[in-house]
């Protein structure tokens, strides 16, 4: 007699109703595994292997044309022994910005938070990333925080971010 071993759902069932909501504005399911990912991570930091597998599962894909996804975009996505952190802080890096201070601001916000780049804090309060571009120039020098951009161009405004942050 074969046992079957049923899987436990990784995704909830919200989570993927609002990812099939998603695909009339897709012109193929494949289209859909980007802002599927991106929905993953939002509601839980991280993408974890069982998520790769239900998306995949459930856009009819196989796990590892999600997981080429995943990967082409690098650092965006976090796994799970590096998930993100409440807050996603992104700290602009091009000429306009490193030319008022990103690249300082970037340190700066680093050090306090007693971090690195590309590292969550301790408390998994903030994740700090350096962006390439965050298209808001005219805020030079620009930072991203859970989809906010700020302008951080003075020790206040930066004091500011740094509590928001705590």
């Amino acid at each position: 007699m074969a046992e079957t071993t049923e899987r436990k759902q990784y995704l909830t069932d919200e989570l993927r109703s609002q990812i099939l909501a998603l695909a009339p504005r897709y012109p193929t399911k494949q289209a859909l595994t980007l802002p599927a990912l991106h929905l993953v991570q939002h509601t839980y930091r991280y993408v974890a292997p069982e998520a790769i597998v239900e998306i995949a599962e459930l856009l009819e894909l196989a796990p590892a044309q999600v997981l080429d996804t995943m990967t082409f975009y690098g650092s965006f996505f976090r796994t799970p022994d590096a998930p993100l952190g409440e807050y996603r802080v992104w700290v602009c890096r091009s000429l306009p910005c490193c030319m008022c201070g990103g690249e300082e601001l970037l340190d700066r916000l680093c050090t306090r938070l007693g971090i690195r780049p590309g590292e969550t804090t301790a408390d998994g309060k903030a994740t700090v990333e350096a962006a390439e571009c965050l298209g808001a120039c005219e805020l030079a020098p620009c930072v991203w925080v859970n989809g906010e951009v700020c302008k951080v161009d003075s020790e206040q405004a930066l004091e500011a971010l740094i509590e928001r942050l705590r």
